[in-house]
C-alpha cells in the first residue's frame, strides 16, 4: 500500500495517465513518507522546498531530506547537504553539507559529486584541494552534469592542477553550453571571440553570448553588449548595444555600469544625458572601477552632468591614476600643476605625467616638456630615478608571471 500511494503520488506530480495536481500528488506522498518510504520522503520534502501541493517551507524540506537521507537514498543526501550548504531549513553548516554529499557523491550522485567538487576547490567543510576537486567535477562532467562540465572546462582553460588545453577546455564548454547551461554558453562564447580551442569566430561568439545573455546571465549581457557596439558577428547596432549594457548594469554589473555611462555622454543608442552620464560613472566608481573613476573625476572637473568641483576630480583622478589608467595620471599632473584640487606641486605633477607617458599615453609627452622646465635637475633625477625603479618592478614581477 505504502508503495501504491507512493507512485499515485508520482502520477499527480508529474502528470502521468492523470491531469498534473501538485496538492493531490502532495497528499499522496504524505502518508507514504509518514509510513518511512525514502522515496516518498524525498518527493515530500521537494514539495515543501519548491512550494508545491503545499505552503513552501524549508523547515519541513529539511525535515523530510534527512529522514531519507539517513536511509540511504542519494538523491535526499544530496538535497540535505544543499540544505546545509545554502542555510535553508537549519543552520548553515559546511561541515556537514560537505558530509551529506560525500555519502552522495559516493553512490554515483552526479549533482551530489559536482557539489563536492565545489567544496574541496573552494574549501568549504573540507581543506581546500583542487586535485581531488577536479577528480570528482570529472566525475559528474562525464555522466553529463553541466555544471561540473563547465568547472571541468575551467581547469583545462586556466591550468589548474590539469596542463592547460583549450581544447579539452572548449570540448567541456561546449558540452555544458549545448544543454542550456548560462555559464557554458559564455565560456564557449569567450573560446569563440578569442579563438581558444577553437578557429576564432565572432558569430559563433555573438550566438552563444546571445544565448546566455536571454537567460540573463550578466557577463555574456555584457559581451553582447560589445559585440553589438564593434560589430563583431553582428551588424553594429549601437541601440542593442545600449540596450544590453543597461540590462547588465542594472544587476550591477561596474564594466556594464562604466559603458553606459560612456553611452548617455556620448549620445550613443541613447540621446545624450551628461546626467546620467554621471549617475552610472558614479556607480560603477563606487564599485572601484577604474575607467568609471576616470570618468567620473573627468565629470567633475568640467561640471559635466554635476556641479564643478576640483576636490573631487582630484580624488576620483587619483583613484583611477593608482589603478593604473593612464589618462587619468596626465590629469592628476595637470591637477597637481595647476593647483587645483590639491596645493600646487610641480614635481608631483612631473612625476604624474612622466608615469602617464612611460606608461603609454603619449599626449602626456607634451605636458613632460611643459613641466619640465620648472624643475631643478636634481628634482627631474629624483621622479625619474623612482619611475625607472617601478618600471623595473613590474618587469620582473612580469617575469615571475605573478
Amino acid at each position: 500500500i505504502t508503495e501504491a500511494q507512493y507512485w499515485m503520488g508520482n502520477c499527480y506530480y508529474e502528470g502521468r495517465g492523470t491531469k498534473q495536481d501538485y496538492y493531490e500528488a502532495f497528499s499522496w506522498y504524505k502518508p507514504a513518507a509518514e509510513q518511512g518510504l525514502p522515496e516518498a520522503q524525498y518527493c515530500l520534502g521537494n514539495c515543501y522546498y519548491e512550494g508545491k501541493g503545499t505552503k513552501q517551507d524549508y523547515y519541513e524540506a529539511f525535515r523530510w531530506y534527512k529522514a531519507a537521507a539517513e536511509q540511504g537514498l542519494p538523491e535526499a543526501q544530496y538535497c540535505l547537504g544543499n540544505c546545509y550548504y545554502e542555510g535553508k531549513g537549519t543552520k548553515q553548516d559546511y561541515n556537514e553539507a560537505f558530509r551529506w554529499f560525500k555519502a552522495s557523491a559516493e553512490q554515483g550522485d552526479a549533482k551530489a559529486q559536482c557539489n563536492l567538487g565545489k567544496c574541496y576547490s573552494k574549501g568549504k567543510g573540507v581543506t581546500k584541494d583542487n586535485n581531488i576537486a577536479f577528480h570528482w567535477f570529472k566525475a559528474a562532467a562525464e555522466q553529463g552534469d553541466a555544471d561540473a562540465q563547465n568547472y571541468l572546462g575551467l581547469f583545462y582553460y586556466l591550468g589548474a592542477v590539469v596542463r592547460q588545453d583549450y581544447n579539452e577546455a572548449f570540448r567541456w564548454f561546449k558540452a555544458a553550453a549545448e544543454q542550456g547551461y548560462a555559464s557554458g554558453q559564455y565560456d564557449l562564447g569567450l573560446c569563440y571571440y578569442h579563438g581558444k580551442g577553437v578557429r576564432q569566430d565572432y558569430n559563433e561568439a555573438f550566438r552563444w553570448f546571445k544565448a546566455a545573455a536571454e537567460q540573463g546571465y550578466v557577463d555574456a549581457q555584457y559581451n553582447l553588449g560589445v559585440c553589438y557596439s564593434k560589430g563583431q558577428g553582428v551588424r553594429q547596432d549601437y541601440n542593442e548595444a545600449f540596450r544590453w549594457f543597461k540590462a547588465a548594469a542594472e544587476q550591477g554589473d561596474a564594466l556594464a555600469q562604466c559603458r553606459l555611462g560612456y553611452c548617455y555622454y556620448d549620445g550613443e543608442g541613447v540621446r545624450q544625458d551628461y546626467y546620467e552620464a554621471f549617475r552610472w560613472y558614479k556607480t560603477a566608481a563606487e564599485q572601484g572601477n577604474a575607467l568609471a573613476q576616470w570618468r567620473l573625476g573627468y565629470c567633475y572637473y568640467y561640471g559635466k552632468g554635476v556641479k564643478q568641483d576640483h576636490n573631487e576630480a582630484f580624488r576620483w583622478y587619483n583613484a583611477s591614476a593608482e589603478q593604473g589608467v593612464i589618462e587619468a595620471q596626465c590629469n592628476l599632473g595637470v591637477c597637481y600643476e595647476l593647483g587645483q584640487g590639491v596645493r600646487q606641486d610641480y614635481k608631483e605633477a612631473y612625476y604624474w605625467y612622466l608615469l602617464s607617458y612611460r606608461n603609454g599615453y603619449t599626449d602626456a609627452e607634451q605636458y613632460v616638456k611643459r613641466i619640465e622646465n620648472k624643475l631643478a635637475y636634481q628634482q627631474k633625477q629624483e621622479v625619474q630615478n623612482k619611475i625607472d625603479a617601478i618600471m623595473r618592478l613590474r618587469q620582473i614581477l612580469k617575469n615571475r608571471d605573478i
